[in-house]
């Protein structure tokens, strides 16, 4: 007999096995990686979002913490065909629901047909599928949640060290740890400021680079960090990864917009346009750069021609959609990292805002 269910916003209703018991409601949404569910689960980007794996079997090589991308689950459910008992139990230790035995290839091509949706679980002993519902009835979409970026991001600024060669003012939109590691490891002393800091904020580190990173939702709602950029243009080099990107772009007079049911997973094909040459990627994004503004694109989704690297030579900045530090994923496009280094060397001085 069923213990769990998961109300889709179409008006389905799945029976499941409750995994971690608790009643929550989310964006549905999928991803396609078969390793790296640790990585995805404390990925900020899923804030909001229940978390289908489309992978049959989640938790063959256990739960370890260093490989976690912050300090806790933000999907605000798990979903998957078959889930070991140390996913379940880490999972119902963060209390966050967690339920197997269903169709999640149904799910998933549900998603790929009707675009990500809202939906409702209801997990444990007392789980009623009008439980379920009554959840799903009270989803919001993505773009209200103005404030999502208070829950992701650092409350107070902190400088993670990598030995001094240059300084990065890191906007903490929801930003994976592997992003922070990736430029310390080049020897960049990382200076993490909240989602909303101020000019005065950047201004105070010395900043060599104004990066703006990934996190949840809608672009749109992350206006402090928009203002950033657009102070700081022409001012100092900026650089930006998967929601910074499509933070850059409006800053720089582009559009963004939702897309159906995003691009989340490890194989996602990227064409370079000046080389011709094709990457695998991780990414993990519900909305898309729509319209460039006065950035050029360089690099573009080979399914779908989105504008997956934005970039300016006068202006100093460089972009990704994707996610080049992966974990999880291919490691085909760290050499980004390398490049904001090289911007990086172009400064080395005080700037003030316009």
């Amino acid at each position: 007999m069923a213990d769990a269910y998961v109300a889709l916003a179409d008006g389905r209703v799945f029976e499941a096995r409750a995994r971690a018991p608790g009643r929550t409601r989310g964006e549905l949404v999928f991803t396609t990686a078969y390793t790296g569910y640790e990585e995805s689960l404390t990925d900020p980007s899923y804030e909001e979002q229940v978390l289908t794996f489309s992978y049959p079997l989640i938790g063959n090589y256990g739960v370890r913490e260093e490989r976690f991308e912050s300090d806790r689950v933000h999907p605000t459910a798990a979903v998957a065909r078959e889930m070991t008992d140390d996913v379940a139990a880490w999972l119902e230790a963060e209390g966050v629901p967690a339920v197997d035995h269903l169709d999640t290839r149904e799910l998933v091509t549900s998603v790929r047909e009707e675009g990500a949706m809202a939906c409702g679980i209801a997990a444990g002993p007392d789980a009623t599928p009008e439980a379920a519902e009554e959840e799903l009835a009270a989803c919001k979409g993505m773009s209200d949640h103005v404030d999502i970026g208070k829950q992701v991001s650092t409350d107070e600024s902190y400088t993670v060290e990598g030995g001094g060669e240059f300084d990065v003012a890191l906007v903490d939109c929801g930003a994976k740890g592997s992003i922070t590691s990736s430029l310390a490891d080049r020897g960049a002393d990382v200076h993490v400021l909240p989602y909303d800091a101020t000019v005065d904020d950047v201004e105070a580190v010395d900043a060599d680079v104004l990066f703006v990173s990934n996190g949840p939702g809608d672009p749109a709602n992350f206006e402090a960090a928009q203002e950033l950029v657009e102070a700081f243009a022409g001012e100092l080099p900026l650089a930006g990864i998967c929601l910074g990107q499509q933070i850059v772009a409006r800053a720089f007079g582009g559009e963004t917009e939702k897309m159906a049911f995003g691009h989340r997973g490890v194989n996602q094909p990227v064409r370079d346009l000046d080389s011709g040459k094709v990457v695998m990627t991780t990414q993990n994004h519900g909305y898309s750069v729509a319209d460039p503004g006065s950035l050029d694109v360089t690099q573009v989704n080979v399914n779908d021609d989105t504008a997956e690297g934005l970039a300016s030579d006068d202006e100093s900045v460089i972009t990704r959609q994707y996610h080049p530090e992966a974990n999880p994923g291919p490691h085909d496009s760290l050499g980004f990292f390398d490049e904001v280094r090289d911007l990086a060397e172009r400064t080395h001085s005080p700037v003030t805002a316009d």
